[in-house]
């Protein structure tokens, strides 16, 4: 399918997007993405690419795209290197620098896509047809399909999650609670979608939309057990609940890497419950994450009800 028609276009000018993708080294995907998007039927009104302190070929990439596309912004920030370990807090502050940029900027959806994603061209067109269709949907994405071995198979998402590469807000969602979090753990996704819906806004995964990541997605550069014990961590900072974490692990447990990835998550969240780290969420963050993840599970466990803490 090609560019949309005059028409079309006019249809869809009420749903203008944008995008922010902070960006660290990344000369071996960023140009596959940059391909993608610049192929959308649906073009953004701008795309701020943050070379966060890239030591590669990434800015050269990003600034040779920007000279023939109007609407790339190249945004360089941190100091240059190399990073022993990914701090999603400093992706955080690096969306928000890109985020700035987009100040006079019409625009009524604003997303947050990785350096390393592909996109069928009618990616953003039928995912805003979604938004149109849904007044209350807030934060959408496609399903992300992550490579291995000789296909791609889809990462474990709950329809009411999206995957932090492709998260795509209404602006009046994003704003209304005050947008990412800076987490060096992790979590930052599943904060800005807790968010969204304890503000009341819809939160949506749309599994015949797809989006395709150049690497696994699942553990970057660490082993499956850091991953893991890391994930464990971060969901004990959002303030999940010892039961449901209890429970979520055991439901992973026949999945690979069989039973370990579920031990290595208790000791993650068991090891940050010992030591009483600060939560990352403000307590009425926390309450209403916990109720709805006893509801989830009263929805599933014979239970009537749990007492939460």
């Amino acid at each position: 399918m090609g560019r949309l028609g005059s028409a079309e276009r006019e249809a869809m000018k009420g749903y203008a997007y944008v995008l922010v993708t902070p960006a660290r080294n990344e000369e071996a995907y960023i140009g596959g993405t940059i391909e993608a998007v610049v192929s959308q039927t649906v073009l953004p009104q701008k795309w701020v690419i943050v070379s966060d302190g890239s030591a590669d070929r990434t800015d050269q990439i990003v600034a040779l795209h920007a000279r023939e596309y109007g609407f790339i912004q190249l945004l360089r920030t941190g100091e240059v290197g190399n990073a022993s370990e990914r701090d999603f807090g400093s992706k955080v502050m690096a969306f928000r620098a890109g985020y700035a940029e987009l100040c006079g900027t019409s625009y009524q959806f604003v997303g947050n896509l990785d350096a390393d994603i592909t996109l069928a061209p009618t990616y953003f067109q039928e995912l805003l047809g979604r938004f149109d269709a849904n007044p209350r949907l807030g934060l959408a994405g496609g399903i992300v399909l992550e490579p291995d071995k000789d296909r791609f198979v889809p990462q474990q998402t709950s329809l009411d999650s999206v995957c932090g590469s492709v998260q795509l807000f209404r602006r009046e969602c994003y704003e209304a609670f005050g947008g990412y979090v800076p987490m060096r753990m992790g979590g930052v996704d599943a904060a800005a979608e807790i968010m969204a819906r304890m503000h009341g806004w819809q939160v949506r995964t749309f599994r015949d939309i797809h989006a395709h990541a150049q690497r696994r997605v699942i553990t970057g550069g660490a082993t499956i057990f850091h991953t893991r014990y890391r994930q464990g961590v971060s969901n004990y900072l959002l303030g999940y609940h010892p039961i449901f974490q209890v429970a979520s692990c055991l439901s992973r447990v026949a999945r690979k890497p069989y039973l370990i990835g579920s031990i290595a998550a208790l000791l993650g969240y068991g090891w940050s419950w010992l030591r009483r780290n600060d939560r990352a969420l403000p307590d009425d963050v926390v309450r209403f994450l916990r109720s709805e993840q006893i509801h989830k599970l009263s929805q599933c466990l014979p239970l009537r009800s749990i007492a939460e803490k």
